[in-house]
C-alpha cells in the first residue's frame, strides 16, 4: 500500500523544453557539449560549486558574457499549467499520502522558476510537500542510489509503501532496485493528474 509519493519537478509539475538550452548556446557559438563541460553542470547541480564560478567556467572558456549564458541556461523552463497545482493542493489537503519533492536542479534555475511564477504562487506550491529536495541545496543528484537512500533514511519511509514519479527513466530504474514503486511519466502523453486515472496508487 502506497503511503508516500516523491514527485519530480521538471516535465511533471513545470513544463520543460529540453533541447532548449543546448540551441542557445548553439547561438553563442558552443555548439559540442563536452565531458569538461558536463562535468561542470553536473558539479553545479550537486551544489558543489557557485553560481558565480559556473557563469566564470563558460566566460573564460567560451566568452560568454553572463546575460546570454543565464538567458540560454533558462530558456528550458516553460510554463507551469494550474491544473497540476490545483491537483497538488487537493492532493496534499487530503492528507492520504506524505509528500516530497525531489528535483535536479540549480540556483539560476530555481531563481528563474520563483521569479516567473511569483512568489505567492512558488510557495502554495512548495507548502505542498512535507520536504522539498533540491540536488543543489543536499549535494546529491538523480539517479545515484545515495539521493533516494538520503529521502528514505531521513523521513523514516519504507521503501515498498513509496512512489516516486519522475519523467526520466534513468531515475525510475534506479529507484526501482530500492524496491521503490515508480511511475515513469512520459511527458506529453502522460500528465502527473492523471496519478489516480492510471492506477499508479
Amino acid at each position: 500500500m502506497i503511503k508516500n509519493i516523491i514527485f519530480d519537478f521538471g516535465d511533471i509539475f513545470i513544463n520543460l523544453d529540453k533541447k532548449a538550452t543546448f540551441n542557445e548556446l548553439e547561438k553563442l557559438g558552443i555548439t559540442e557539449i563536452s565531458d569538461e563541460m558536463m562535468a561542470v553542470a553536473h558539479q553545479y547541480e550537486r551544489g558543489l560549486i557557485s553560481t558565480d564560478k559556473f557563469i566564470e567556467f563558460f566566460k573564460e572558456k567560451f566568452k560568454v558574457v553572463k546575460e546570454d549564458l543565464v538567458f540560454a541556461w533558462n530558456s528550458i523552463l516553460l510554463d507551469f499549467p494550474l491544473r497540476r497545482l490545483d491537483f497538488l493542493k487537493e492532493l496534499a489537503k487530503s492528507k492520504k499520502y506524505r509528500l516530497f519533492l525531489l528535483s535536479n536542479t540549480n540556483d539560476l534555475h530555481i531563481s528563474s522558476v520563483k521569479n516567473s511564477l511569483g512568489t505567492e504562487f512558488y510557495n502554495e506550491f512548495k507548502n505542498c510537500f512535507e520536504q522539498f529536495y533540491l540536488s543543489h541545496e543536499i549535494n546529491f543528484k538523480k539517479p545515484d542510489a545515495v539521493i533516494y537512500e538520503f529521502v528514505l533514511n531521513e523521513n523514516n519511509l519504507i521503501s515498498e509503501e513509496t512512489l516516486f514519479v519522475d519523467d526520466l527513466k534513468e531515475n525510475t530504474d534506479a529507484a526501482n532496485t530500492l524496491g521503490i514503486h515508480t511511475w515513469n511519466l512520459i511527458p506529453g502523453q502522460e500528465d502527473v493528474t492523471e496519478l489516480f486515472t492510471k492506477k499508479h496508487v
